[in-house]
């Protein structure tokens, strides 16, 4: 049996989120994660954004088995569209798994789909390797690291992590677990650098909990409170809060609502039925008794939060004097949509408690000296920095340095990367299909880099259709051509210009053999050519210009 083992990152590196990580060795494959990214502001109509998966696809009949590390987006929002084209076991905590559930089920797939609970501590062989979990604390209940037994040694890899000693429930990260294995010896350790520029130690989530009591305590208003919906430890912090004081919760936002319920099944929120109401009887109760849990934490335009603050959810309405509390830091790319929500709430009256104002928000990955606490901890030959932006994979890897790690075995890799490691070394050897793709509605891969380009020029430019009738015996006009704009400009106020674009295409026409017209293709050509210079000249703007010929 062959020592190599290939390493593959299939997301996740210079970039935040989309993390899926290939382990190969001889006729083996495991995944570790299959996580989506948000679009960027210019990603025109894009839902999502999900590794390309060609190679696992190319390769399906070695892989053994799916590992996540947990249930956040990032890490399993894209395992839904993986499961169209591979068949393979998915191993996750109940969590997780119940998680998984609830998308596999929205996309048909939860009855062909293999779902396996493991717990921190259950290790499971499949073909050359072996894997364990172990327990670590993060934003979200049952976050697991994996062990992953290689024939090139053992591989570390943390997921997302941090060190929490007061968590809110279950156990601290398994540290003295990290400690054995660093001694019996590391091969690798592949580790999230999310948090590598902060300097110290991440706070609890107790925090968190304090200041949300002091939010709680006295307030007169009805309370509205936005996080994350995967983090569970902050809902359950919001339900006691609620409990202790003596009011009502209603959800709104349907993955706040899918979230509560599973982990009420699952045991990972403690709250009585009859804490909880319906959002239709907020009504019916004071305003001091009443909180309302929502989504919309990152400003997301479709959210909860983002509609009540538009006034366009049917069920809430800001009142004069609500306290909305966004417990929650914007994620990198997000901060415009998250002020314009801010900014609005304001504006309706409302008063509003976000991060940057008070302690309402802590990080669920480790800061600088946690990351260097791991690496003491499993003592690893070679290193490799997962999980950030370009930035953060570059300064993990100098502190990997000064803890003691030598140069050569530091790897900095590249989505699509092919790391090959042996006992004796560890390089780059070649790349594989990779990169992202878009999600627009329920196709995922329809929308190409020529459609984004056409949806950017649309958005910046807008467009122009052209409408030329011919007579298809002769060439001649039956009729002056039809001018349709869309996102130019409006044409009631703009009568002038459009008599001289319809100049410059009569002017096309007149310079052209009637004999000719007949050649569609042609002449929709020359007309287009001759407007988008005319249009430049004139405005300075490029819009697109689509032009139909008829041949009646």
């Amino acid at each position: 049996m062959s020592e190599k083992v290939k390493i593959i990152p299939l997301g996740g590196l210079g970039e935040i989120g989309k993390n899926a990580t290939v382990y190969e060795s001889g006729e083996d494959i495991i995944l570790v994660d299959a996580g989506l990214g948000f679009p960027d502001d210019e990603m025109y109509g894009v839902d999502l954004v999900i590794p390309d998966y060609t190679y696992l696809v190319q390769n399906k009949h070695k892989i053994r088995g799916i590992f996540l590390t947990h249930g956040h987006e990032d890490h399993i929002g894209s395992l839904a569209y993986l499961l169209r084209d591979v068949d393979a076991p998915v191993y996750a905590a109940p969590l997780t798994i119940g998680l998984v559930s609830l998308k596999l089920a929205e996309h048909k797939l939860l009855q062909k789909s293999e779902l396996i609970k493991m717990s921190a501590g259950e290790k499971v062989k499949l073909g050359c390797f072996t894997i364990e979990m172990i327990r670590v604390n993060h934003s979200i209940p049952d976050a697991v690291s994996l062990a992953i037994k290689t024939p090139a040694g053992i591989v570390i890899h943390t997921g997302d992590f941090k060190v929490d000693t007061t968590p809110i429930s279950g156990d601290m990260i398994d540290l003295a677990r990290f400690g054995e294995l660093g001694n019996r010896g590391i091969a690798l350790l592949a580790m999230d650098s999310t948090n590598v520029e902060k300097a110290g130690y991440s706070s609890s989530e107790r925090l968190v909990g304090q200041r949300l009591d002091d939010l709680f305590r006295g307030c007169e208003n009805r309370i509205l409170v936005t996080t994350f919906a995967s983090n569970v430890h902050r809902i359950q912090q919001v339900l006691n809060c609620a409990k202790k004081y003596g009011r009502r919760v209603a959800v709104t936002g349907r993955s706040m609502e899918n979230i509560i319920k599973v982990s009420q099944e699952l045991g990972y929120i403690d709250c009585p039925d009859s804490l909880l109401i319906s959002i239709d009887l907020i009504k019916t109760l004071p305003a001091e008794k009443i909180v309302i849990i929502t989504t919309g934490s990152q400003g997301e335009p479709m959210s909860a939060l983002h509609r009540i603050a538009f006034s366009s959810h049917r069920k809430v309405e800001i009142q004069n004097g609500d306290r909305v509390i966004i417990s929650a830091s914007a994620v990198p790319g997000n901060e415009r949509s998250v002020t314009r929500v801010i900014d609005e709430l304001f504006r309706r009256g409302a008063e509003v408690i976000y991060d940057k104002t008070s302690g309402l928000h802590v990080s669920g990955h480790a800061c600088s000296e946690e990351l260097k606490m791991m690496m003491a901890l499993t003592k690893p030959k070679f290193f490799m920095p997962l999980h950030g932006e370009a930035r953060h994979l570059r300064i993990h890897a100098k502190i990997a340095q000064n803890m003691g790690i030598a140069q050569k075995n530091i790897i900095v890799a590249e989505i699509g990367s092919v790391i090959e490691m042996t006992s004796k070394g560890i390089k780059r050897t070649g790349t594989v299909q990779s990169g992202r793709i878009l999600v627009d509605g329920t196709g995922a891969g329809d929308v190409g880099s020529v459609v984004m380009r056409d949806r950017k020029h649309l958005a910046q430019d807008g467009m122009i259709v052209v409408i030329v009738n011919l007579s298809s015996e002769d060439g001649e006009m039956l009729s002056e051509p039809e001018i349709i704009t869309r996102g130019f400009v409006y044409v009631k106020e703009s009568e002038e210009l459009l008599r001289e674009m319809r100049d410059e295409i009569l002017d096309v026409l007149s310079d052209t053999d009637k004999s000719s017209h007949t050649d569609a293709a042609a002449l929709r050509g020359a007309i287009k050519s001759a407007l988008s210079q005319f249009l430049y000249k004139k405005t300075k703007k490029n819009p697109m210009i689509m032009t139909v010929v008829n041949e009646l």
